[in-house]
């Protein structure tokens, strides 16, 4: 039996190895995800959510560059590798944008920037043992700045957490909700088909925003509470489609062979019914995964969502959306395409896994 189950697994395997598309979408998840996890090493403004705000800068174009003064504070915020790794370096240093400075006397004379021809404030700085060089570097903004000023690129790499993970803990917990639902409602049947039903068609007649949006109030607003209230209100979906498909298989001559051998019911249903239905619950996670980071794109937009200054791509949208009609609609496309490119590459490895699992082809 181990050995037909590990061939199984194997020729599983192989299947999913010759679709492209899927193993490309695998690949590009896990970069994602390693993006997500280690987005402070990698972004160019290190600070705690990307949150370094240059007004006079706001709303560059892509490729943008600016020279940049860094003041520096005489005390340090004390702050290990792990917390500044995971979770941003808290920065008390001054950054101002310069478009042309001189040094005489030790003492720096410099211009601030000062967008739309206007001309900046000019301004004197002791240099003290410094020299112009340490405190004056030149800034470059790949995907340029936001309505803020602040780096777009770095805000999109720390976003990419929230928007990834908020699917991953939204699928996992209406997964174990919902085959437990489904499984036991499938299985007996009767009067524990009834209630469970009933309580599955009272949450399907709510709206899904609304009842999140209720659930986030109760909960309070924050990062975890929008995690666990985006999953509590995806189980049903999950629990309709693994019931019936329960009710389907449990009729099946290898449950019934397993009952007559006095396998009880949990080992049954675990161990004989679950493998064997789990390609349309893959494809449903997948599609899953596209509703979470679209309902926390929408609990961002009413302001329930992720906090401010916390970086998500659906806050990024919801501040800039209505740049697209002012000439800037890279504010809003960028982390939009992002969102796009997730969701589609859960779509097509969910695809892929559901060709690769069914036992029929």
């Amino acid at each position: 039996m181990s050995q037909q189950s590990n061939s199984l697994s194997q020729l599983a395997l192989q299947k999913f190895k010759k679709d492209f598309w899927g193993v490309f979408s695998f690949g590009f998840i896990i970069l994602v995800g390693l993006v997500s996890i280690f987005a402070y090493v990698i972004a160019p403004d290190n600070s705690e959510y990307a949150n370094q705000m240059h007004l006079s800068i706001h709303s560059k174009r892509p490729g943008f560059s600016v020279e940049m003064l860094t003041i520096s504070q005489d005390s340090e915020i004390e702050q290990s590798v792990f917390s500044k790794v995971f979770f941003g370096k808290k920065i008390q240093d001054t950054e101002i944008p310069i478009t042309a400075y001189s040094v005489e006397n030790n003492t720096l004379t410099y211009t601030e920037y000062a967008s739309d021809g206007l001309e900046g404030m000019t301004k004197s700085l002791d240099l003290k043992d410094a020299s112009a060089s340490d405190i004056i570097s030149n800034k470059t903004f790949l995907f340029g700045t936001d309505k803020y000023g602040r780096d777009l690129l770095s805000r999109t790499l720390v976003g990419a957490r929230i928007s990834f993970f908020i699917g991953f803990i939204a699928v996992f917990i209406s997964l174990v909700i919902g085959i437990f639902m489904g499984s036991v409602a499938g299985y007996f049947g009767g009067r524990v088909d009834a209630i469970i039903m009933w309580f599955i068609n009272v949450s399907w007649s709510i709206p899904t925003l609304l009842l999140v949006i209720a659930i986030t109030l109760a909960l309070g607003k924050g990062f975890w509470q929008v995690f666990i209230a985006v999953g509590l209100t995806m189980w049903v979906e999950v629990a309709r489609v693994v019931r019936g498909q329960v009710m389907g298989v449990k009729e099946m001559q290898y449950v019934t062979a397993a009952r007559a051998l006095g396998f009880n019911d949990f080992r049954i249903i675990t161990k004989h019914i679950l493998p064997n239905i789990m390609a349309p619950v893959i494809v449903i996670s997948a599609a899953n995964f596209a509703a979470a980071i679209l309902i926390e794109s929408g609990l961002s937009f009413l302001g329930i969502g992720a906090q401010p200054p916390m970086a998500s791509w659906g806050a990024m949208i919801k501040d800039h959306y209505n740049y697209i009609i002012l000439g800037k609609p890279y504010l809003a496309l960028i982390p939009g395409f992002c969102i796009m490119s997730l969701v589609m590459a859960f779509m097509l490895m969910g695809n892929a896994l559901r060709d690769a699992l069914d036992v029929k082809s």
